[in-house]
């Protein structure tokens, strides 16, 4: 994580994504240089837009839920949620924004 972060705040500050310049930031950081992952990183923010990667993975932030409504079901209905249903929603939502993050890689 420290990588993507390193290359963020690259990105952020105007200067070159590139691997020394990486590398002196992961190591201002005190982090453990790892050649292969700076490599891997900055060959795979090549040709990468990252604004616009990262404005593609920006998840909207989800309106407030609506207020339940006091109506009575009909007699003999009881309204429930399916418990299944609401997970999978959920997994769903998680999925499409890993997706999103997983585009600003290329």
């Amino acid at each position: 994580m420290e990588y993507v972060y390193t290359a963020m705040l690259l990105h952020k500050a105007g200067q070159k994504v590139d691997e020394a310049n990486v590398k002196r930031v992961l190591e201002a950081a005190s982090v453990k240089v790892d050649e292969a992952r700076v490599k891997a990183l900055v060959a795979a923010l090549e040709g990468v837009n990252i604004d616009e990667a990262i404005e593609k993975a920006a998840v909207p932030v989800a309106a407030a839920p609506a207020a339940p409504t006091t109506e009575a079901a009909p007699e003999g209905e009881a309204k429930k949620e399916d418990p299944k249903k609401k997970a999978a929603e959920e997994k769903k939502s998680e999925e499409q924004a890993a997706a999103g993050l997983g585009s600003l890689f290329g």
